[in-house]
């Protein structure tokens, strides 16, 4: 099995150094921007790509809520012009254009700045930056490409389901940030599954391979765990705060948010213990399976030293014709034989005495330990006669 792409966050993209605070850099690898525009209020909702951002000044003047989604971040000048349409800070234009971002919240005079990161859709382990503005009527988001886990907000603004189309612009911002939370959990599904596998891989049959992809697996916890703990200290200042973008009903809702972050990370932090114990299991996998080849080959050593030293001392090759004390079995019909079998029942109880010991095949030979006879004249110790004997010993430490 192919190892799979570990989670990582994208290489940061920084300005040179001395340019001044505010300075829009330029993205010319990022795709062109697509602006696309869903109007709405409590009867009727209109949704539209534009060619010519200057006609979202006339959703802003007829619709209640606008939200007005950026789809790739390759001109700056567009992304310039729409800062100073909403009248937004250049600092903010610059942290959405200046990738992999701390996930974080600032609040303007005018409206409040959110830099976030969700999981890509489909069968894939990236990281994606979103920016978020809130402000009187209006939710304006930057994303790198087209792609995102925001259909379930458009479907309910289409359908008119759930209290969206009721609600303000703090509303809708906080149902695109519970979608952001929520694209993590078929992450850690994943995790769960991979998880369970590397198990069985690593407790039966485990390989290099198996430890690559515990590596990458913490690789990828480590760079959520990243993602994960900044999103909650923004949660939490949107929570204790009292700007005017965000109203008490919405910071209820918050609530929810808040605590699937901390089901999040204390999900990560079982996950990387998991997969810092199976790296421990893992390598004493490897320990026990080398003690056991060890184990063989001393065994093989152990029963062939023997036989080397008879095969050894017959092949000096002493004549028995200059004494009779040189090799006599030499001149015998049945001496080759009998020498074979001699060896062959050396090799047969070294074998049996390591099997006795539990060296091979198994654990070894239980025995029952031997019951001690009583002597004569040895009192029965019996339950009631060893408390009184324990009771006897007094603060002197001796029998009465």
């Amino acid at each position: 099995m192919s190892l799979k792409k570990p989670l990582t966050l994208r290489r940061r993209r920084r300005l040179l150094l001395g340019v001044p605070p505010g300075t829009l850099p330029e993205l010319a690898q990022a795709p062109k921007p697509r602006v696309r525009v869903l109007a709405y209020g409590p009867r009727n909702f209109e949704e539209k790509e534009l060619d010519n951002i200057g006609l979202i000044r006339e959703f802003k003047e007829h619709w209640p809520v606008v939200r007005v989604n950026v789809d790739g971040l390759g001109d700056t000048a567009l992304i310039q012009q729409l800062g100073e349409m909403f009248n937004l800070h250049a600092l903010s234009l610059e942290d959405v254009l200046t990738l992999n971002q701390r996930p974080k919240v600032e609040q303007y005079n005018e409206y409040l700045f959110m830099v976030l990161r969700m999981m890509e859709p489909g069968d894939t382990s990236d990281t994606e930056q979103i920016g978020l503005f809130t402000g009187e009527g209006f939710v304006l988001t930057f994303q790198e490409h087209v792609g995102d886990c925001f259909e379930p907000v458009r479907k309910r603004i289409r359908e008119s389901k759930g209290r969206l189309r009721t609600a303000g612009a703090d509303y809708l911002s906080y149902s695109l940030l519970d979608a952001i939370v929520d694209s993590y959990f078929p992450q850690f599904d994943s995790f769960s599954e991979r998880l369970e596998q590397l198990e069985d891989e690593i407790l039966f049959r485990p390989t290099t391979e198996s430890a690559a992809k515990l590596h990458h697996l913490k690789q990828e916890l480590s760079t959520l765990r990243r993602i994960i703990w900044p999103s909650r200290e923004a949660v939490n200042a949107l929570l204790r705060g009292s700007g005017p973008f965000l109203s008490d009903v919405t910071r209820v809702y918050l609530r929810d948010c808040y605590d699937h972050l901390i089901e999040i990370s204390d999900m990560i932090d079982t996950f990387r213990d998991l997969t810092t114990s199976l790296l421990d299991v893992y390598l004493s996998s490897v320990s026990n399976r080398m003690n056991e080849i060890m184990k063989v080959l001393t065994i093989i050593s152990t029963v062939f030293i023997p036989l080397t030293f008879v095969a050894g001392v017959y092949g000096m090759n002493f004549s028995y014709d200059s004494s009779p004390y040189n090799m006599p079995e030499l001149h015998s019909r049945w001496g080759y034989p009998t020498v074979v079998l001699v060896m062959t029942l050396i090799a047969a109880l070294e074998l049996l005495l390591f099997w006795r010991k539990g060296w091979i095949g198994g654990s070894g030979v239980i025995r029952k330990p031997r019951k001690r006879r009583r002597r004569r004249g040895d009192p029965a110790q019996s339950p009631t006669t060893m408390e009184s004997t324990a009771a006897s010993v007094g603060n002197k430490g001796e029998p009465r």
